[in-house]
């Protein structure tokens, strides 16, 4: 079989013609075919500038830091913010907690140390090394994690995250003071604030407050607390 080019009859600029012996076929072309390659591609692998990961939102309390957004921006780089959680407790040496869509951790921490570890979870765990763009999903195969790229194909091993480490003792005990979100409000009139599995109880508050309660009184996963006023 031999490859002719035939000019004197019109054809689509995407079509080849090929002949062998009395028979002469029209086939797409190179080209026609990367293009439809493309068009095939999912609109997810053709949007690199839509990438954005939020500026941490952080807030120092004492002796504990708080990034608030941290669910925020595992929606962003569609992660799930525990993992990154695990990943950021890690790299900062330190122990917390996560309580809702914030995470905790001991001690002060400067916000662009946490940032810095941020853009680089995202570079590791996010980013295609090959296309360089963000449209990956984690998988598994044989309890090894791959990061596998959607745009381009390319796929590469990753490090193991270990289990994000849990601060000391149990996440409500009473006397202890936390800062907690009202995220409700009780049939009684009580604000409704959670801390991982507990609920707390909180007279005198307003549902989106944020306030610093101690604990009075806990039973089970339920807890009852007062405002403390500074």
């Amino acid at each position: 079989m031999n490859v002719r080019s035939v000019h004197l009859l019109p054809r689509p600029a995407w079509v080849e013609l090929i002949s062998s012996g009395s028979h002469t076929i029209a086939v797409p072309t190179y080209r026609d075919l990367l293009k439809r390659a493309k068009k095939a591609l999912p609109s997810t692998a053709t949007t690199k500038d839509r990438f954005q990961v939020p500026e941490v939102d952080v807030l120092q309390e004492g002796s504990t830091t708080v990034l608030r957004n941290l669910a925020e921006i595992g929606d962003a780089i569609n992660r799930d913010p525990q993992q990154v959680f695990a990943y950021l407790l890690r790299e900062l040496g330190t122990a917390g907690t996560l309580d809702e869509r914030r995470a905790l951790f001991k001690g002060r921490i400067a916000p662009e140390n946490i940032s810095d570890r941020i853009r680089s979870y995202v570079e590791e765990y996010v980013v295609c090394s090959e296309c360089g763009r963000p449209d990956t999903h984690l998988i598994k195969e044989d309890r090894i994690a791959i990061l596998q790229c959607d745009a381009c194909g390319a796929h590469r091993p990753l490090k193991v995250i270990k289990r994000a480490a849990k601060a000391e003792g149990e996440a409500v005990q009473e006397g202890k003071v936390y800062e907690v979100m009202i995220q409700d409000i009780g049939k009684k009139g009580d604000g409704i604030a959670r801390r991982e599995k507990y609920v707390i109880y909180v007279p005198g508050t307003t549902k989106g407050s944020i306030v610093k309660v101690q604990i009075e009184k806990v039973v089970g996963t339920i807890a009852f607390g007062k405002v403390v006023r500074e």
